[in-house]
């Protein structure tokens, strides 16, 4: 009974071992599109790379976890800085702006909507990468 339930234990964790990475290359996958997205679409106006100046619009590295409007050397609208306080960007907020950055913060000057949600999730991926 006892190497029974060894060779269980061994082959629910090879399994586990394997679903892991399995799910680690989907994310590296999606995270690898969002790249692409965002080359397409965001870097017209941002910059992606540490201690990279900033754009037109500022430097995206870093951006999840960072307060909105806190990019060092951006100057925001009014209309960012009205709607940023206690805000900080994370995966859902990310998601609203790029749906629609108007009803985040009305007034802000950036025009790029995302209305693709497989989209919107690979490039949020992306930036989640940025660290």
């Amino acid at each position: 009974m006892k190497r029974g339930s060894t060779l269980q234990i061994g082959i629910g964790t090879l399994f586990a071992l394997v679903s892991a990475a399995i799910q680690a290359q989907d994310a590296a996958d999606i995270a690898g599109l969002g790249k692409k997205l965002a080359a397409n679409n965001c870097a017209v106006c941002h910059t992606f790379g540490k201690d990279e100046p900033n754009g037109q619009g500022p430097n995206l590295f870093g951006i999840v976890g960072r307060p909105m409007a806190a990019q060092p050397g951006f100057k925001y609208s009014a209309g960012m800085k009205a709607a940023a306080a206690g805000k900080v960007w994370d995966e859902h907020l990310l998601d609203a702006w790029l749906s629609d950055t108007q009803t985040v913060a009305p007034g802000n000057a950036m025009t790029y909507f995302e209305g693709d949600e497989a989209r919107r999730r690979k490039i949020i991926a992306y930036l989640n990468t940025l660290h």
